[in-house]
């Protein structure tokens, strides 16, 4: 692998990191573990604030009804800004692995089969030796669509 193509890759793997630690500070852990929206959903709101983050981590609030009653509230002995970043290391990873396959199998499959594997773009006489018509402009039609929706 060239030494330029290793470096790209481990960048686009830290702005993935990046952008997914955004959005888990500033919506996303909230929605997570915070307060309860619809029966699958909590609401959406930062968790920067100093006081929420060097307090106590809480999970959420979840009462277990037992034949001898019931359980308390789970309160870890670590600070909530431990909890914050321990859940968006499990976020980031989540987002790749939902993101990966489903830009594989509606993106890049259509794109390569079209031109590559017999499609009608390969029927129209388009040629395409670099992957610039696979990769690229499938990437950016799935970034316009994931913006969009």
């Amino acid at each position: 692998m060239k030494k330029k193509w290793a470096v790209n890759s481990a960048f686009m793997a830290l702005y993935a990191f990046a952008a997914v630690v955004l959005c888990w500070v500033i919506w996303a852990y909230k929605m997570s573990f915070g307060e309860r929206l619809l029966p699958f959903w909590g609401k959406a709101g930062p968790a920067l604030d100093q006081h929420f983050l060097i307090g106590q981590a809480k999970l959420p609030a979840t009462v277990h009804y037992f034949s001898d009653g019931e359980t308390d509230m789970a309160a870890p002995n670590y600070p909530m800004a431990s909890m914050v970043w321990f859940q968006c290391v499990f976020a980031t990873v989540a987002a790749w692995m939902m993101f990966v396959p489903l830009w594989l199998t509606f993106s890049y499959t259509v794109g390569a089969f079209s031109l590559w594997g017999g499609g009608f773009l390969f029927h129209w006489g388009v040629i395409d030796y670099s992957g610039g018509y696979v990769i690229h402009l499938s990437s950016g039609i799935a970034g316009i669509t994931a913006a969009y929706w």
